[in-house]
């Protein structure tokens, strides 16, 4: 057992010492992504604390507070037009028990006059406009804004039979596709390429099943970590592998209000991913005090439902700095 020891002691030491030499130096091993944009202020679901989510009201809103990126999810409806919702079922968000993909788009009903936030229980959002929108008037309202487009589950046997009748299946791709990401994915991968936004435009998905389908869609598109990617990333980390694994991922768009994510997330780790190019995002922020904490740790931005209020935060946070 000594004899063991006497090498593996040593060797692991060695080990550890190149692994932190590297995590703190990682362009020696690998040539960073050049970004296409920064993301400081990020409005989630386009800023749904001040406005109704989703809305082109909330978008312009945000827009004014010059926000970097719009976070976004898309469902697909009946007739195959991807709209901007973060809800298949449309309960929530109308009080209408249908899901979006079984209405065509003309018969999507209105939102609600208000709707609570998600991420401030109690608070509720209202907005004169309550439409619902297609993701093309996003990219033609806004066509060099930075978004970041989720893609959902939603009604599997239904986009299935659209599926077959628009003869997706003879396309050549891999089998076992679940028929609506393959669809609203291609949907939203031809709009992105139509309006010259490969760059600009995010892929995010929780699931790494339908990021490799986003993925297959439109590889030109920087794509972001899915929850076990977020997974496997924090363990080569902490196994000291990571310096020397290739990260194809851009964002790290990492939920930080859990006691969890405070424990995990280390500074050194941020910094390793910002010298690499991928940019730390974290959300759902809404108090000044998670602002601070995120900054502090290195976050390229943040995500929120208050683009007035992170925006304030900059502009004085930005002042003081100027100011010392």
């Amino acid at each position: 057992m000594s004899s063991v020891l006497y090498y593996a002691l040593p060797a692991l030491g060695s080990y550890a010492m190149l692994s932190i030499f590297f995590l703190r130096r990682p362009r020696l091993l690998h040539t960073p992504y050049v970004p296409a944009f920064r993301t400081r202020l990020g409005a989630h679901r386009g800023g749904s604390g001040e406005k109704l989510e989703n809305t082109m009201e909330a978008m312009e809103n945000s827009m004014s507070q010059r926000a970097d990126l719009l976070e976004l999810d898309c469902q697909l409806t009946r007739d195959g037009v991807v709209v901007v919702s973060h809800d298949e079922n449309l309960s929530r968000q109308s009080g209408v028990n249908r899901d979006v993909s079984s209405l065509e788009f003309e018969e999507l009903p209105l939102y609600k006059e208000e709707l609570e936030i998600y991420f401030s229980p109690g608070q509720f959002a209202h907005g004169s406009d309550r439409h619902m929108i297609r993701l093309e008037d996003m990219f033609q309202r806004f066509p060099r804004t930075p978004m970041s487009v989720e893609v959902k589950e939603g009604n599997d046997k239904l986009i299935h039979k659209v599926v077959q009748q628009a003869g997706w299946g003879a396309c050549g791709l891999e089998r076992g596709l679940t028929p609506l990401h393959l669809l609203s994915s291609f949907q939203i991968a031809s709009l992105v390429r139509h309006f010259d936004r490969n760059e600009i435009t995010i892929w995010a998905s929780e699931k790494s099943s339908v990021m490799r389908k986003c993925k297959a869609a439109n590889p030109e598109m920087p794509i972001s970590f899915t929850v076990s990617r977020s997974v496997w990333l924090l363990l080569l980390y902490y196994l000291g592998l990571l310096p020397f694994i290739p990260i194809p991922e851009r964002f790290f768009l990492c939920f930080l209000p859990t006691i969890i994510n405070r424990l995990i997330m280390r500074k050194s780790l941020i910094q390793h991913l910002e010298q690499r190019g991928v940019q730390v995002v974290f959300w759902c922020l809404n108090e000044e005090s998670d602002f601070e904490l995120a900054y502090s740790l290195g976050a390229t931005g943040v995500m929120t439902d208050y683009p007035t209020a992170l925006r304030r935060y900059l502009d004085n946070r930005r002042a003081a700095a100027q100011v010392s």
